[in-house]
């Protein structure tokens, strides 16, 4: 347990600096903005409490707005993500539920099951990030574009991370 506390505490300074050294300068003519940081709301074990997945999503998205100088955005897009976790794992639980020694990952759970639960979370948090910054319903389209471009990269980008840091690769199919 101590050490999966350290394990989550060492992602969560990974995924913020590579967003704000890396990946807060990729940007594809103003429609792709890769945010793989939420890679660590995705990753936190099943036993996680909903409060404390609130209170570590926050802190996650005010960590990327006080380098990115987003007055919030992505603490309020964050905490959505966070909110909404709960009810998405309870939406795609599995016949025998989930093993809370196991976390939501390609590894544990399967590719499909992954890529669902990731995409799901994936485009609310753009989806919430994306309108705010912009904050006008004449450019819904133009956000929608942008959600779906930015959460199809982001996505790849949050599998490959998985295959490539997993030490055994996926074992389910």
């Amino acid at each position: 347990m101590t050490i999966d506390i350290f394990k989550n505490i060492a992602l969560f300074f990974v995924l913020v600096s590579l967003q704000v050294l890396l990946f807060n300068n990729i940007q594809f003519s103003g429609y792709v903005n890769p945010y793989v940081y939420i890679l660590f709301i995705l990753s936190l074990p099943f036993r996680t409490p909903s409060w404390l997945v609130l209170i570590l999503s926050f802190v996650l998205g005010l960590s990327i707005d006080m380098f990115s100088d987003s007055a919030g955005v992505h603490a309020a897009a964050c905490t959505f993500m966070g909110y909404s976790r709960s009810y998405i794992l309870s939406a795609i639980k599995p016949r025998d539920d989930y093993d809370e020694t196991k976390t939501p990952s390609i590894k544990d759970m399967g590719f499909a099951w992954f890529v669902t639960y990731a995409a799901i979370l994936t485009l609310l948090h753009h989806f919430v990030y994306f309108y705010m910054e912009v904050f006008r319903l004449s450019e819904i389209f133009s956000i929608l574009l942008r959600v779906i471009l930015s959460s199809i990269f982001s996505l790849l980008l949050i599998i490959f991370s998985q295959y490539f840091f997993s030490k055994t690769g996926a074992s389910k199919k």
